[in-house]
């Protein structure tokens, strides 16, 4: 159903909820301002962009979003794409990224693809966390320990190089900052779980900077003053040569937003007992990559952490998340200019603390014990993510999770020559009653084979390999699919070249017990006029009559011998 949540909301809204919406957003809003800023920086542009992606799409995610309490904005997940997009095609490329990613994911959500989220292994997503939490912690050494040194690499093992090689410029003022503001964010908690230990620290430390006149780099010495206003909407000029060129970056955009929104979404549903509509939510999401580029933002998704800190603090409706992206406005509008004053340090501790939560460390842990297929890909995901790229590691941890998942099926899927079974359990058989119940005893040069589960592309190199290890030809080929659930082109293929080559060499082949999809694909398939409806039967046992009739009818009519005449006296 592609009704926004705000829509369903405000039917019953009344005062207590709005103050509690109230709250919440605002305490969110200021959760959300030394993010935004620290994201933006992560991810190679300007601090302005991420608080107009934070204000924009917040809005619009919230005002238009399928949960009720989802905060969208910009994010760590966002950081690897964005860095290596900005590095290659520049600020237009990534606008032009991010508007073709909105677009996507409109695609998705009016075909109702929501349900993306079921078809993404676990251990991929772990992988891909994992690998961006490592990248985030790794960009932030320079700002944290106050080197003195140019860019930072893109690439992991050339940013470690490059540390190494300037880690005698580290400045002690600096790592004292970046210190003081990890203690206060992970100390302020016990102390106040309401006003965020992220706003503390940025407030405390960019205090005692000033105050105490202390040497270290801020946002205003490196970016210079910021903008204290929002941008007037720009269409970016879009070639068709440009487009092309970033198509795979905008995809890994949108199933990166996609995953992460809708897996946020599931949490908050877990916390406050609704059902999010995830369609609308992708739709939501469309429309806010699609807006906030061109004010100038970057991409943005779900926040898992955002909406959490929404929910524990009184957030239920989407007004909550409106107010998110309004004191966002104000604080930008009023004092904007202030947030040149924070210490780069600062903005490196926040990150530390984000890269951290994100790690999943435990979760990937856990996962190690998992089966090895799983373990391949969690590993391979992780170390592409952090070695390669993001956009290769999700392509090729996708690619592996979809060969492990046929794999496991062609495994679950069994091709079992059974007549001799079938004819024990015949001949074994003493009570006339139960007699009716199971095949009579089958004749010589009749074979009976069953498949027992999906008969795909996996499984039919099997079938073809178990009939062509009976050594003998029948002269009657019995299939049985009672255990069959799907069937698709490539197994129907294997079901031709038996049924093609049992011609040529004169044996029968009928079908018993197929059900209704494998059915439904034979009878549009040519396969059905070849077989013909002579040959498919619903029971096995009327399978084995039509193949006693046609045996009865291949044996020669004996002849009866004349007496040998006399001989004559």
């Amino acid at each position: 159903m592609l009704v926004p949540k705000l829509v369903t909301t405000l039917k019953d809204y009344n005062r207590q909820q709005f103050f509690s919406d109230l709250t919440a957003g605002i305490i969110v809003g200021v959760v959300a301002l030394p993010l935004a800023i620290a994201f933006a920086i992560a991810s190679g542009v300007s601090p302005e962009r991420g608080l107009i992606t934070a204000i924009v799409a917040g809005f619009l995610i919230s005002a238009l979003g399928g949960s009720r309490v989802q905060i969208g904005g910009p994010t760590g997940a966002f950081v690897v794409i964005i860095y290596g997009i900005v590095q290659e095609y520049g600020l237009e490329g990534l606008t032009v990224a991010t508007l073709m990613a909105g677009v996507m994911l409109l695609v998705m959500g009016f075909a109702k693809l929501g349900s993306i989220i079921k078809f993404v292994p676990a251990p991929l997503v772990t992988g891909f966390t994992s690998g961006i939490a490592v990248i985030i912690f790794s960009s932030q050494v320079k700002d944290f320990l106050g080197l003195q040194m140019g860019d930072v690499p893109a690439n992991f093992l050339e940013k470690i190089t490059a540390y190494s090689g300037n880690i005698g410029t580290a400045s002690l003022p600096a790592i004292g900052v970046g210190l003081m503001s990890l203690a206060i964010i992970l100390v302020w908690p016990r102390i106040n779980r309401r006003i965020p230990g992220p706003f503390v620290a940025l407030i405390a430390a960019t205090a005692v900077v000033q105050l105490a006149g202390i040497d270290v780099e801020t946002v205003g010495s490196r970016f210079g003053t910021l903008s204290a206003t929002i941008p007037t909407p720009v269409m970016p000029r879009m070639s068709f040569a440009d487009m092309t060129a970033l198509v795979v970056p905008a995809f890994s955009i949108a199933l990166l937003g996609a995953v992460e929104s809708l897996l946020s979404a599931v949490v908050a549903d877990g916390m406050i007992g609704s059902r999010h509509r995830a369609n609308m939510e992708l739709v939501a999401q469309g429309v806010a990559n699609i807006v906030s580029p061109l004010f100038g933002g970057i991409p943005a998704t779900g926040a898992i952490a955002r909406t959490a800190t929404n929910v524990r603090n009184g957030g239920r409706t989407p007004v909550a998340g409106i107010i998110h992206a309004l004191t966002l406005l104000l604080i930008t509008l009023f004092f904007g200019k202030w947030a040149a004053l924070i210490p780069m340090a600062t903005l490196a501790a926040i990150l530390v603390v984000v890269a951290y939560h994100m790690s999943e460390w435990r979760t990937f842990r856990e996962e190690l014990a998992a089966p090895k297929g799983d373990v391949a890909v969690l590993l391979a995901t992780f170390f592409l993510t952090v070695i390669v790229d993001l956009t290769v590691a999700i392509e090729i941890g996708m690619v592996l999770s979809a060969f492990l998942f046929m794999h496991r099926m062609s495994e679950l899927t069994a091709v079992n020559a059974v007549t001799r079974q079938l004819d024990r359990e015949a001949r074994d058989q003493s009570d006339v009653l139960l007699a009716d119940l199971v095949p009579r005893s089958i004749p010589a040069g009749v074979e009976v084979f069953e498949i027992s589960g999906a008969f795909f592309f996996g499984a039919a190199e099997a079938f073809k390999e178990t009939l062509t290890a009976v050594g003998r030809k029948p002269k009657v080929l019995v299939i049985r699919m009672r255990d069959v659930s799907l069937l698709d082109s490539t197994g129907l293929r294997a079901l031709r070249d038996v049924v093609r080559r049992s011609k040529t060499e004169r044996t029968l082949v009928l079908v018993a017990e197929i059900h209704a999809q494998p059915l439904a694909v034979l009878e549009r398939s040519p396969l059905h006029e070849e077989l013909g409806a002579g040959q498919i039967y619903p029971t096995l046992e009327d399978a084995l009559d039509r193949a006693r009739e046609f045996m009865a009818a291949r044996q020669p009519t004996p002849v009866t011998p004349f007496p040998a005449a006399r001989k004559p006296d």
